[in-house]
């Protein structure tokens, strides 16, 4: 009888050390993919950083640009006008990884490539020495914001996954995690020659 008890408790305490067992790699799990999670949403919110940090100078460089473009195309205020209305819209926009905030950062992309693309037509314009070295830092900026964008996608693709698959996804819905919006380079603009009159026609 007492072998018996003591095979009973020994199967018993057998199965609490297997669950106990179970539970231990069930926290460990679990503080893994949290600090996993976190690590990527750092990594996610120090990319985006790197881009906002690129379209703030974009913004400085905005209004030196209008300035230096209107004295030789005057008849264009429409372009620039434009321009610097949603260099307004974007530096008072709150919500700063939305795909509404993206879309305009593109178009006012556009609208900055349409002014260039207009000073072809004005040879003193592309002679001046300000307005080339503007020229000059948008390209950088744009080089930069490329890279920027590609490493931010990057990031928060990865955070998406860990956020939707299983069994990452449990842990990921016990935290509070900010939404982020792939930053997509506007398709409709690359390799085609912008036309100024089209985009300000709206």
């Amino acid at each position: 009888m007492d072998t018996q008890v003591f095979g009973l408790f020994g199967e018993f305490t057998n199965i609490l050390f297997g669950i106990g067992g179970l539970g231990i790699i069930a926290v460990l799990y679990v503080v893994a993919t949290y600090n996993s999670i976190i690590h990527i949403k750092n990594t996610t919110q120090e990319s985006f950083s790197a881009i906002d940090t690129v379209l703030q100078n974009r913004y400085n460089l905005i209004p030196n640009l209008v300035e230096i473009v209107k004295q030789y195309m005057g008849h264009e205020s429409s372009i620039m006008m434009h321009v610097s209305e949603m260099r307004a819209q974007l530096l008072s926009n709150t919500n700063k990884t939305s795909k509404e905030r993206f879309a305009q950062e593109n178009e006012l992309q556009n609208g900055i490539k349409s002014i260039f693309a207009v000073a072809e037509n004005y040879p003193d314009l592309k002679a001046s020495a300000n307005f080339l070295e503007l020229q000059t830092q948008w390209t950088e900026l744009e080089d930069r914001l490329q890279g920027a964008r590609r490493a931010y996608n990057a990031a928060v693709k990865v955070l998406m996954n860990k956020k939707e698959m299983f069994p990452s996804n449990i842990v990921a819905k016990m935290m509070t995690i900010p939404e982020f919006t792939m930053f997509e380079a506007d398709e409709s603009a690359k390799g085609e020659k912008i036309d100024a009159k089209e985009i300000f026609a709206k």
